[in-house]
């Protein structure tokens, strides 16, 4: 049999055709990155967890389910705001793989991670990160040593400000202590945090004292995005770190950690949006998928989802503020 790949009526669904993120090109030659913005990386590393693994198939199931949001050049029409995203002349989103990830070295494989995001920066990308547990944050924030200064944002259920636990100070409950021991991090905030355990006695005062500014879900929900962001200065460099146990597990049931009474989708969506029409994103992780723990895939959707938004509104606000300048 032969194929056509050239048929202009090729059906667009998502189960047929090569698995990359929304059906974006896939480029995994990194030298050959000019005039891309964005680039889908994932980081498929579970060997940080505490408690259940399966995160290392987070990048994995992630792309499946963008599948189902794929798009052509044309961009994706957002009838709610009567705008549409993510057109060819906005944005250009390449998916590059993976980094490499040794098996059962956690430590050589989050320093593989480092040189990853290090190298996509240096091809001019705006690196969004697929994981993969939360230990990939420190790896990923290292790699902007280079440049300058990156305030964190922080969207979890949970500190992740542990110092050491049974000797290990490079788990996945401490990447917002090890990046506060950066010299190029200017500052954390950490949104959404809730429920008992979110983080012990210590380790909460020791974040206090590193300065964080730590907005708890109910105080978020009252008071709204821009509220919760108002301490930080329009243009602020930022890099986001989401952690899918944020949200309510009632959509998001696949996740090590689950806590209860979380984010919606559309909280979600409103803190990105402020995120992106106020700052100067430099970089962003979505983590802690664990699709062993949903077999429905809706966390996988939701993430792929909350991903498509966020670069969506970046780029539309980086277009807006060009043009009124």
């Amino acid at each position: 049999m032969t194929h056509n790949r050239n048929l202009p009526d090729r059906m667009n669904l998502p189960f047929v055709g090569l698995v990359s993120f929304a059906g974006q090109p896939a480029q995994e030659d990194w030298s050959k990155l000019e005039g891309v913005d964005v680039a889908i990386l994932g980081i498929p590393i579970d060997t940080a967890l505490s408690y259940r693994v399966g995160t290392r198939f987070g990048p994995r199931a992630i792309r499946e389910a963008s599948m189902f949001h794929s798009f052509g050049p044309e961009g994706v029409f957002d009838f709610e705001d009567e705008t549409t995203y993510l057109g060819a002349s906005e944005v250009r989103i390449a998916d590059v793989g993976d980094s490499d990830v040794i098996y059962a070295d956690t430590q050589r494989s989050l320093s593989n991670a480092t040189q990853a995001v290090r190298t996509l920066r240096s091809a001019g990308t705006l690196p969004y990160i697929l994981g993969g547990d939360h230990s990939i944050t420190m790896a990923t924030v290292a790699a902007y040593a280079a440049e300058p200064p990156i305030h964190i944002i922080h969207i979890d259920a949970h500190f992740d400000f542990i110092d050491e636990r049974n000797g290990v100070s490079w788990g996945h409950g401490s990447p917002m202590r090890r990046s506060s021991e950066m010299a190029h991090v200017s500052g954390i905030t950490t949104l959404a945090p809730h429920n008992m355990a979110s983080v012990s006695r210590a380790d909460y005062e020791a974040a206090k004292a590193y300065g964080t500014n730590v907005v708890p879900l109910r105080r978020l929900r009252a008071q709204g995005a821009a509220a919760s962001l108002a301490h930080l200065p329009d243009g602020q460099r930022v890099y986001v770190s989401i952690d899918i146990d944020a949200f309510d597990p009632s959509i998001v049931p696949g996740t090590a950690t689950i806590s209860h009474g979380g984010l919606s989708y559309y909280e979600g969506k409103d803190i990105l949006r402020e995120i992106a029409s106020r700052f100067e994103v430099v970089g962003a992780d979505f983590v802690e998928v664990s699709p062993p723990y949903d077999p429905s895939g809706i966390t996988s959707l939701l993430a792929a989802r909350l991903t498509l938004d966020f670069i969506g509104a970046i780029y539309r606000q980086r277009r807006v503020r060009n043009q009124a300048k």
